[in-house]
């Protein structure tokens, strides 16, 4: 994930570049970081020369240490694991790390924005909607579910917390249903996609009244699964489970004004997790603002929430902090 630092820096160099090149640039990106850094083009009106030179040097430092290993990352990791592994074994293990890379169809799915989508798919039946839905981002995924109805939203919840795969001819169908063709659908392997976690990753984005609407809907026809999906959950309130070391290595990745908002309506027991593990400094600083600051948004601060879970949850993925009371449910 780019910092608001990093986003800067990048909407610096591409408007530096002129169009031509930031445009072959961006072709390179995924939708979510082309829809952040272009908002961050649109906001920067005014930068000075200064600030323009620091961006180039650093750059100019960055790349300096990367290059190319290999001209195709993909048929590179397919010929080692065939050497290493026979081709039975090493078809099973490429299926699984190159996962969604013949699902041409659902890619254009990813640069739309959530409204278009779930106008797309709000008509389908619950399980192809559900297809779709692990096969995108969660957050954007999450959006989408926030768009459907009530009914809806609760019965392809319930699918993708019982999706342990989908097929070759399921695939098929989602690729007729967006009027487009998989190029090798038949030699498809099923693909480990949806599930529990899955579920509770998309539930994580729709904020505490979905939330909570939603599982209660899941819990009407699956008492069990309902539950196995919020045993997965961590929400904003889980912050007190983290320990000190983890709440340490999050705060260094989170603004400080959007701290501010988080905390807002918040528990003092979150507060003062919080506050513990900043420096006395840090700490007195966000004390004021949090006193200072008037009334903020509910939209808002959830929002800033869902930003600082975010990080959480990048950072348990990558092994740098443990969830907590979590353990079990993120590995």
């Amino acid at each position: 994930m780019i910092d608001d630092e990093g986003l800067e820096r990048s909407a610096i160099l591409l408007m530096s570049l002129g169009a031509e090149a930031a445009a072959e640039v961006f072709k390179h990106l995924s939708p979510k970081e082309v829809q952040r850094i272009g908002e961050t083009m649109t906001r920067l009106r005014m930068v000075s020369r200064d600030r323009v030179g620091e961006v180039f040097e650093q750059f100019q430092a960055e790349a300096a240490t990367h290059g190319v290993l290999v001209e195709n990352n993909d048929e590179y990791v397919k010929e080692v694991l065939r050497k290493a592994l026979g081709e039975e074994k090493a078809g099973l293990l490429i299926n699984r790390i190159l996962q969604g890379s013949d699902t041409s169809g659902i890619e254009s799915l990813k640069w739309m924005d959530a409204e278009s989508v779930a106008e797309l798919v709000r008509n389908e039946h619950p399980q192809i909607i559900a297809s779709i839905l692990v096969h995108l981002e969660r957050d954007q995924a999450g959006e989408i579910l926030a768009k459907l109805s009530p009914r809806v939203r609760s019965d392809v919840v319930l699918r993708v917390a019982t999706l342990d795969g989908i097929q070759p001819n399921a695939l098929r169908e989602l690729n007729e249903v967006l009027s487009r063709v998989l190029a090798g659908a038949d030699k498809l392997k099923k693909a480990a996609l949806g599930g529990p976690k899955v579920a509770a990753e998309m539930l994580n984005g729709l904020g505490a009244t979905l939330e909570t609407e939603v599982l209660e809907g899941v819990r009407e026809n699956d008492e069990e699964l309902a539950q196995a999906i919020q045993d997965q959950m961590f929400t904003f309130d889980d912050i007190v489970k983290l320990d000190d070391r983890a709440v340490q290595t999050v705060l260094r990745e989170v603004a400080s004004d959007g701290l501010v908002v988080a905390l807002r309506g918040s528990t003092g027991e979150i507060r003062e997790k919080i506050l513990k593990n900043m420096s006395t400094r840090a700490a007195e600083a966000l004390r004021e603002d949090l006193e200072s600051r008037g009334p903020v948004r509910v939209a808002d601060v959830e929002a800033q929430q869902k930003e600082f879970l975010k990080v959480v949850r990048r950072l348990a993925e990558a092994g740098e902090i443990s969830m907590g009371g979590a353990e079990d449910a993120f590995v």
